[in-house]
């Protein structure tokens, strides 16, 4: 360790040392026991960033939104350029993952063009001028097909953008195109009737995950600099841990839905949010104060208060970890992979403890009926809306209704449910834990209900409505990669991001897949 920069992986250097103090057994003997860390070292609370997420990469579809803004302000690369890199790139890649299903080809070049005349003239759209982007097909675009993944809307095209698209586009952003999504979002594997499947690009035979699947595998796959996601039960955190990239569910109340397939309204309103996937996390933070705040007609959203999560030092917070929630246990490797990122923040002399919040265990027995609660009838509105007649949400329709007291008790029980959670972020501000307890599964294998549980990670935080950011911290040994999921306080997504940047500085973060 170098002035506070790890030269290789944590768990190795831990692994390999003779010191007893920095051994794993020990460190998380140490951590269990509640103790802090002043016998360690002193070391600098967040790595500098990497170098490669500051300038343009080669090649240059890899940038990071960051690097291409400044790249673009400065004149340094055109945004024609840019298109072009990335509309060859989805040439390249997508007919192996069917990512993306819409392509905004000759208006993305002509609206390129336009934003580099505009910077001849001295005019700045905004802190996303002539950065391209690609959306999810769950989102309404202006003039564009929007499907939703069903079929009554295989053919629909939208007279106006949702929010956070119009809010993207007014900061100077560019669409490409539209990404894969299961039908109404509602599973986590990207495929239906419409477009057919997507693929991991760390492994074709395997799920991106849902329901922002089409999303990461083009993002990861270097065809996109980022995307916009929504999140019922883990939809952008899934996609993210399947797919090697960082991601964050805002808090409940954070981001407009409005123009989403899946709208806002209804008792598990604030399960869904919407937020931004990109390969670095200094992206999820320029990206999202972009798309926060009211738009005046999602009665959920409120004007809440904004953190820079750059001016945080992490050595001030307070942080518990733990790699099995009681529900579904992990992988070794994702055990292996949490642990290291507990040492990584003991090593730069945060407060850590292993603990995981009372009463987690009983997270999916809590949601789940709420899921399902009205029999389906929310999901036949929306498919009737639409006009799709034949479909694939056969398991939300044909669901029984609860009777009105028993809505009642399951109310009552989330109710005191989130209380206990609460109850016990008083005490920490950040949850560090698995994103799921596998790394991407094979296609299919989210059909056997006897998987639902390995999502109960991510499914955890939707009940809460916290803010979640996962970023990649590792490899499972078939090459995949494997995330951690890190849980803020309510409306402290600096800290959730500040966390993760520091994750992604001492771990590695994204790599870029082979395909």
């Amino acid at each position: 360790m170098v002035d506070g920069r790890l030269d290789r992986p944590l768990e190795e250097e831990l692994e390999g040392s003779t010191d007893q103090r920095f051994s794993r057994r020990a460190l998380i003997k140490l951590l269990s026991s509640g103790a802090l860390v002043s016998a360690l070292p002193a070391c600098a609370p967040r790595p500098p960033a990497n170098a490669l997420q500051e300038s343009v990469a080669d090649p240059i579809h890899f940038s990071s939104v960051r690097a291409l803004s400044s790249a673009i302000r400065r004149k340094m690369v055109s945004s024609e350029e840019v298109i072009r890199a990335c509309l060859n790139r989805i040439e390249t890649v997508n007919p192996k993952l069917n990512a993306v299903v819409q392509l905004n080809q000759e208006r993305a070049l002509a609206r390129g063009r336009e934003a580099d005349a505009a910077l001849a003239r001295g005019e700045n759209w905004g802190p996303l001028h002539g950065v391209p982007m690609t959306i999810k097909d769950s989102f309404d675009t202006a003039g564009m097909i929007s499907t939703g993944g069903t079929g009554g809307r295989a053919s629909f095209i939208p007279e106006r953008d949702a929010t956070v698209v119009e809010r993207l586009r007014g900061a100077g952003a560019i669409l490409l195109g539209k990404t894969n999504t299961p039908e109404l979002t509602m599973s986590f594997e990207t495929n239906n009737r419409v477009y057919g499947r997507t693929n991991n690009p760390y492994d074709v035979a395997r799920t991106p995950g849902g329901s922002s699947g089409g999303a990461a595998a083009i993002v990861a796959a270097g065809g996109s600099p980022f995307d916009i996601g929504s999140d019922f039960g883990g939809s952008i955190r899934v996609p993210c841990h399947f797919c090697g990239l960082a991601g964050i569910k805002p808090s409940a109340g954070r981001v407009p839905r409005t123009g989403h397939i899946f709208p806002f309204g209804g008792i598990q309103d604030s399960f869904q949010q919407v937020g931004p996937l990109a390969r670095y996390v200094d992206d999820l933070a320029l990206i999202l104060p972009l798309i926060l705040g009211p738009d005046w007609i999602d009665p959920g959203v409120v004007p809440l208060p904004w953190s820079d999560s750059g001016t945080l030092d992490i050595r001030t917070l307070r942080v518990s970890f733990h790699t099995n929630n009681g529900i579904a246990a992990p992988t070794p490797d994702t055990v292996r992979i949490i642990e290291a990122v507990a040492a990584s923040l003991v090593a730069a002399r945060v407060a850590v403890q292993e603990v995981r919040p009372s009463g987690i265990d009983e997270a999916l027995d809590v949601g789940l009926p709420l899921y399902r609660w009205d029999g389906g009838a929310s999901v036949r509105r929306l498919l009737s809306a639409a006009g799709t007649t034949e479909h694939t949400l056969r398991a939300y329709t044909d669901a029984p209704a609860v009777s009105a007291a028993e809505l009642d008790r399951l109310i009552t029980r989330w109710y005191a449910w989130r209380s206990r959670m609460l109850s016990f972020v008083k005490n920490y501000d950040v949850i560090v834990c698995p994103v799921n307890a596998s790394p991407a599964l094979p296609h299919g294998a989210t059909a056997d209900p006897g998987t639902l549980s390995l999502f109960s990670y991510t499914m955890t935080y939707n009940l809460t409505g916290w803010p979640a950011a996962v970023v990649r911290a590792g490899t499972s040994p078939e090459g995949l990669p494997i995330g951690v999921q890190i849980v803020a306080q309510p409306g402290r997504e600096d800290v959730a991001l500040a966390v993760a940047k520091f994750v992604e500085t001492a771990r590695g973060g994204y790599r870029r897949p082979s395909i």
